[in-house]
C-alpha cells in the first residue's frame, strides 16, 4: 500500500496526539479510532486525579529525613549502601537539578538556592513510562491517576527509566533479598519485596489508600502542619485545590507535557 506525503504527515500528526492519550498507534487502523482517542483525552466522570502538594519553606534537615524513612521502611526500599546500586522511592536534590529552567535565574534567592527539594515519581496526567513499557508492568490506574507498577511483570527492559524524564525509576541490579536480607532492614510483611532486574518506583501509598489512609509520607508530617498535602484535584471542594487556589506553586518540567501531580509551594523558603 502507498501512501503520499501529505497523508504520511497528517497520520503521523495524529499518533503523536493519540499516542499522548494512552492509544498506540497500531490502533489507528480500527474502525472509530478517532472516538476513541477523543474519549481517552477526556477524564471520565467520578474519576479521581490524586495530587500531592508540597510547602518546602515548612523542611528542616530532620523533615526530610521523617519523610524519606517513612516511604522507604514501609515499602522494604533496599539499602545497598552505595550510589551505584542506590533505590530510591523519595529523595532530595537541589533547586537547580528539581527546576532547571527556573534555576537560570541570576537572581534567584540564596535560600532557594540552597535548599534540598524533595523528589518522587510524579504521578503525571500523561505518562511517558506507561506508554514504552511492552508488558504493562506499569501502567497508570483509571479510578484515580496513579502510575503504578506490577512486579511480576517487570522483564527489566528498563524502557520506563529511559522515558521519565525525572529520573523517578530504580533499577535493582542486585538481590536485596540475598544474605538473609541484609540490604532490607526490619521488613514489612504487607509489602512486597523486589527481585534482581525488577524497575520500582513511588506507588503514592497505594495500599494505604485502599484502608481509607493517607500516604506514609504525608502521614509523617502530621506534627509539621501545612508540610504536605494529598487529595483529588477533581473534587473542587477538596483541600489539594483549596491550597492551589492560595498558593503560587511549581511543577517539574511542565514544558514536557507530562502534567505532573507533584506541586511545590517555595513562596515562603
Amino acid at each position: 500500500m502507498s501512501m503520499d506525503r501529505r497523508k504520511f504527515l497528517k497520520l503521523a500528526g495524529i499518533s503523536s496526539l493519540v499516542g499522548i492519550s494512552g492509544l498506540g498507534s497500531f490502533e489507528l487502523m480500527r474502525p472509530g479510532w478517532l472516538e476513541a482517542a477523543e474519549e481517552a483525552a477526556q477524564p471520565a466522570s467520578g474519576v479521581k486525579r490524586l495530587a500531592m502538594i508540597m510547602d518546602m519553606g515548612k523542611f528542616e534537615e530532620e523533615n526530610y529525613k521523617q519523610v524519606v524513612h517513612a516511604c522507604h521502611s514501609i515499602h522494604n526500599v533496599p539499602n545497598f549502601g552505595n550510589p551505584k546500586d542506590e533505590i530510591k522511592w523519595i529523595w532530595t536534590d537541589s533547586f537547580e537539578h528539581v527546576f532547571p529552567s527556573q534555576g537560570e535565574n541570576p537572581f534567584l534567592k540564596e535560600s532557594i538556592e540552597e535548599r534540598p527539594f524533595l523528589l518522587l515519581c510524579n504521578h503525571c496526567q500523561h505518562p511517558p513510562c506507561v506508554r514504552v513499557c511492552p508488558t504493562q508492568a506499569t501502567f497508570k490506574r483509571k479510578q484515580d491517576g496513579i502510575v503504578a507498577m506490577d512486579y511480576h511483570r517487570c522483564i527489566g527492559c528498563r524502557f520506563c527509566m529511559a522515558a521519565c524524564p525525572y529520573g523517578s525509576r530504580s533499577f535493582n541490579w542486585r538481590d536485596p533479598r540475598t544474605d538473609n536480607n541484609k540490604y532490607l532492614g526490619k521488613l514489612n510483611p504487607e509489602f512486597p519485596t523486589r527481585t534482581k532486574g525488577v524497575v520500582e518506583k513511588c506507588n503514592f501509598c497505594v495500599e494505604r489508600l485502599a484502608k481509607g489512609l493517607q500516604p506514609n509520607c504525608v502521614e509523617s508530617q502530621k506534627g509539621n502542619p501545612g508540610a504536605m498535602y494529598f487529595g483529588d484535584l477533581n473534587d473542587p471542594n477538596s483541600e489539594v485545590r483549596e491550597v492551589l487556589n492560595k498558593n503560587y506553586t511549581l511543577r517539574r518540567k511542565p514544558e514536557l507535557g507530562t502534567q505532573p501531580n507533584v506541586y511545590y509551594i517555595i513562596g515562603g523558603v
